[in-house]
């Protein structure tokens, strides 16, 4: 256990920061999962109206300290791939 007391508040601190840490990556990971399921079910439209909100979340994580800017770029970009392979397979697919 600390003894000093800056080492107390940095426990202290460092215990917060955490919990918003955690708080804010489980909500990146539900969007991401609620965004991944429309394209799932096919809602591509819907999808793709979603994109730029869901963005905006994970880009606001590296100002929060959560994500570095990269991590969330680099998480962009790969969605946005993802999003564009889920139209081209739409368009290769007939329609019956």
């Amino acid at each position: 256990m600390a003894h000093h007391k800056s080492a107390i508040k940095r426990i202290r601190t460092s215990e917060a920061a955490r919990l918003r840490n955690r708080n804010n990556r489980s909500r990146m990971k539900t969007a991401l999962k609620k965004w991944r399921d429309l394209i799932e079910e096919g809602k591509l439209e819907e999808a793709k109206l979603a994109f730029p909100k869901l963005m905006s979340h994970i880009m606001s994580l590296p100002a929060k300290g959560t994500l570095k800017k990269q991590t969330a770029s680099r998480k962009i970009s790969r969605l946005a791939v993802e999003l564009q392979k889920a139209f081209a397979s739409a368009q290769s697919q007939p329609t019956a």
